[in-house]
C-alpha cells in the first residue's frame, strides 16, 4: 500500500524555500507507485506566488485541492516532509521529515536544536548546512534553572542536493549596452552583500564597456518593491564619485519563468555570473547559472562548495575534487546587528566576507582572459548535469526514510 505522505511548506511561493517543496514533491511524484502525495501549502514572508500556468502548477493545485478533500474527511497522513525553517516543524504524522536549507552561518538557534528533536530524520541541502547543524552545541542553564551539557542535535539527518533540470531558453525582450556583462540573482538584502557588488564593479570598470545586470528585488515583485530597488541602486549610482562611469547596472526587476531565466543566464552578452554572497544554504541561481555553463565568481565558503568542485579524473585514474570556477578570497567574521534574526540567525554567529581586492581581481581576470574560464565552466557544466541529473537526485532523496516507513502503522489526525 502506498504510503501517505504530506508536504508542508511554500511550495507556491517564489522562493528558496519554494523551490526546495517542488522539490521534494518531484521525488515524491517519481516514485508516485509508492507515495500517495499530499500538499499543504503555507506564505513565506512578503514574497511573491507563483505566476506560472503549466502541467506542474496544474498539479500543485489538484494536491492542494486533493489535501483540503482528505482534512475534511477525517484523513490521516503517514509521512510529513516540514519544508521550512526548523522554528515552525512539529509533529503531524507518525514519521516526521525535516527539510530544511539550514544555516547560511556558523552556528544555528537552539530553538533549532530543540525542534530537531520533534524529528525523525532531517534532510538538509548542503554539506555545510548539515555540518553546522549537527556541530553547533551549547552549555549552561535554561531559564527555569536546568543545567545543560553539550545540547545538541543528535537525529540523523543526509544532505539531498537540487537536481539539475535544464530548460529551453526563452527570448527575453532586453538588450544590454554591452557585450560583456556580469550577472547577479540576489535579494536586496544584508546576506547577500548587493551593496558592495554593485560599488566594487563600479570602482573596478568605471571607465570600461562593461555591465552589470541585477536580477534582484527587496522582498516581492511589487510595484512598490520595484520602485523601492530601483531607488536604493540609483542611490549608489548617484555617487558624485561614479558621475562620469562609462560602465553600467542594468536592473530586471520582476517574475521570469524557468525558461525565461534560462534565456537570462544564456544571453549572447550575458558572460559571467557574479556572487559576493556572505553565505547560502545551498546557492541555488548559482547553481542554476553553473548549470548553464557560465563562469561563476564567487567563495568557496557555504552550500554552493557542494557543485562548484568538480570531480576530475587524474592521469592514473584516481578522481580529485577540483574548483572549476573563480575563487574570491575571504575572511570569517561576525554577522552584523542589521542580520540578526531572532531564533534564526544567532548574535554571536558568524558568516564569510568577501575580499574586496580578490573580488576585483577575479572579476578583471575573467574579462581578460574569458575564454579559459568559459572552458573551465563548460566542463563544471558537463559535471553537474551528470553527477545532479535529476532521476539520481529523487532517488537519493526518498531513499533514507523509505525503508523507515515501513516501521510505522500507527496513523494521527492532522491539525
Amino acid at each position: 500500500m502506498r504510503k501517505k505522505v504530506l508536504v508542508w511548506g511554500p511550495a507556491l511561493t517564489q522562493t528558496g524555500y519554494g523551490e526546495q517543496a517542488r522539490f521534494a514533491l518531484r521525488a515524491l511524484r517519481h516514485h508516485e507507485d509508492k507515495f500517495d502525495i499530499f500538499l499543504h501549502t503555507v506564505n513565506w514572508g512578503k514574497s511573491s506566488w507563483l505566476w506560472d500556468n503549466n502541467e506542474e502548477r496544474a498539479w500543485l493545485e489538484h494536491l492542494i485541492q486533493k489535501t483540503a478533500h482528505f482534512k475534511n474527511s477525517g484523513g490521516q497522513f503517514d509521512i510529513s516532509i516540514q519544508c521550512t525553517i526548523p522554528n515552525e516543524w512539529q509533529k503531524i504524522a507518525p514519521i516526521n521529515i525535516g527539510y530544511t536549507a539550514g544555516i547560511e552561518t556558523t552556528k544555528i538557534a537552539p530553538q533549532w536544536i530543540e525542534k530537531s528533536y520533534l524529528m525523525d530524520k532531517i534532510i538538509f541541502t548542503s554539506n555545510h548546512s548539515k555540518d553546522v547543524f549537527t556541530r553547533t552545541s551549547y552549555s549552561g542553564k535554561t531559564p527555569d534553572g536546568r543545567e545543560i551539557n553539550d545540547f545538541r542535535c543528535q537525529v540523523p539527518g543526509f544532505v539531498a542536493n537540487y537536481a539539475a533540470r535544464k530548460y529551453e531558453p526563452e527570448d527575453l525582450d532586453v538588450d544590454f549596452d554591452y557585450d560583456f556583462n556580469f550577472l547577479s540573482v540576489l535579494q536586496w538584502s544584508p546576506r547577500k552583500n548587493a551593496e558592495s557588488t554593485v560599488k566594487w564593479f563600479i570602482e573596478e570598470f568605471y571607465d570600461q564597456e562593461v555591465g552589470l545586470v541585477l536580477k534582484c528585488n527587496f522582498a516581492n515583485n511589487s510595484l512598490s518593491d520595484f520602485e523601492k530597488t530601483r531607488d536604493k541602486i540609483a542611490s549608489i549610482l548617484d555617487n558624485p564619485e561614479y558621475k562620469d562611469r562609462k560602465c553600467k547596472v542594468h536592473l530586471i526587476h520582476g517574475y521570469l519563468t524557468p525558461g525565461q531565466m534560462a534565456g537570462l543566464y544564456t544571453h549572447p552578452k550575458v558572460k559571467a555570473f557574479l556572487s559576493l554572497t556572505h553565505g547560502e544554504g545551498y546557492g541555488l541561481p548559482l547553481f542554476e547559472a553553473a548549470g548553464q555553463g557560465l563562469p561563476i565568481i564567487t567563495t568557496e565558503w557555504s552550500g554552493q562548495a557542494d557543485f562548484l568542485f568538480a570531480d576530475i579524473k587524474k592521469k592514473d585514474g584516481k578522481t580529485k575534487k577540483r574548483p572549476l570556477f573563480a575563487q574570491v578570497s575571504y575572511d570569517i567574521g561576525p554577522i552584523p546587528e542589521s542580520a540578526v534574526w531572532e531564533g534564526v540567525l544567532q548574535r554571536d554567529s558568524m558568516w564569510c566576507y568577501p575580499k574586496e581586492g580578490s573580488a576585483k581581481m577575479k572579476m578583471r581576470d575573467v574579462v581578460r582572459n574569458y575564454d579559459r574560464y568559459l572552458s573551465q565552466a563548460n566542463k563544471l557544466q558537463e559535471w553537474i548535469l551528470e553527477e545532479f541529473e535529476a532521476s539520481k537526485m529523487y532517488d537519493g532523496f526518498v531513499a533514507p526514510f523509505l525503508e523507515e516507513s515501513d516501521d510505522s502503522e500507527e496513523l494521527v489526525e492532522i491539525v
